[in-house]
């Protein structure tokens, strides 16, 4: 009998297999997983994040470690924690940055609440409290030397009155600065909240309001557990801007006494003790008190409401 014939395998194709076919070209891969080259929009602001932010804390993060006397790596953090002129600057700063932080933010609930409404006069109200931002902290500091001082105009108001006899002491001194950082740090907490408050729903209240709840019902129950989480935000960033007050502790304030804070201790270890490494120290202490306070702070605002605030209002 004669063999049978040998057939040939059925290619791939004809089994339902396609054969893989050119792999795709790298940048078609890479944009699949998202990076193409509108990425390289971002090399900018990432070399300047690094330049100036990045590195500048690491380099200072290291050269804490170096004492210019010896002693260890942390023989410049024993030394400002053992030594109570400097350790006091931590809790006089605190004590002039919480209260500004938090009158602030409280401050500007109200007007920013009252001011969702359309009324007469409201953009000029609105470049009125705004208005700080373009002033600066030296000159809102002289403003506050003229107005005042000894001889200003509001101590001079109070002796016509006859509501005083001598002039109240209010710069030089903790009253000083905390005026200070209130002036400078209001504008800013105002715009925040505003903003916040812009994002929740009025349908909401008009619903309450036809159910027969009174403005501060709708204001509690309503407008404020939606606003506090923007209200812990609008403290943490105020409370960093007045924690580094530095010229008002200077200009207004006591700066060998009172208000010594603590950025006046780290000016004074650089560039009055040429100890960079102690001053890179106390900054690193300052960074990271005002981390321990944030942190409580959005801790607390965790446990809020953190949902949708309903839609721009």
């Amino acid at each position: 009998m004669a063999a049978a014939p040998v057939t040939a395998a059925p290619p791939e194709e004809s089994r339902g297999q396609k054969s893989p076919g050119p792999r795709p070209a790298l940048r078609h891969r890479l944009a699949e997983r998202g990076i193409d080259r509108q990425l390289l929009l971002l090399l900018p602001a990432v070399v300047f994040i690094v330049g100036l932010f990045v590195y500048p804390f690491f380099y200072g993060l290291g050269l804490s470690f170096q004492p210019q006397n010896g002693g260890g790596p942390f023989a410049d953090y024993a030394r400002f924690f053992s030594d109570p002129y400097q350790f006091s600057t931590i809790w006089k700063t605190l004590v002039l940055a919480v209260p500004a932080a938090l009158l602030n933010v409280l401050a500007s609930v109200p007007i920013a609440y009252r001011m969702r409404g359309r009324f007469r006069g409201k953009r000029l109200l609105m470049i009125v409290l705004v208005v700080p931002i373009t002033l600066g902290t030296v000159l809102t500091a002289e403003g506050l030397l003229n107005f005042l001082g000894p001889s200003g105009w509001f101590n001079r108001a109070l002796q016509a009155i006859g509501l005083i006899d001598e002039p109240l002491r209010l710069i030089n001194n903790y009253w000083g600065v905390f005026f200070s950082l209130v002036i400078t740090g209001f504008p800013f907490a105002f715009l925040l909240i505003s903003s916040y408050l812009s994002g929740i729903d009025p349908s909401l209240e008009k619903a309450a309001a036809t159910l027969g709840a009174g403005w501060w019902d709708r204001f509690r129950h309503i407008t404020l557990p939606l606003l506090a989480p923007g209200l812990a935000t609008t403290f943490c960033l105020t409370f960093v801007l007045a924690f580094s007050v530095f010229p008002s502790a200077i200009l207004v304030g006591n700066p060998s006494g009172e208000t010594r804070v603590i950025s006046i201790a780290a000016y004074q270890a650089a560039y009055e003790q040429y100890d960079y490494p102690f001053a890179s120290t106390i900054a690193m202490i300052m960074g990271a008190v005002e981390l321990v306070v944030v942190g409580v702070v959005l801790l607390w605002r965790s446990r809020l409401y953190t949902g949708s605030t309903g839609g721009k209002g």
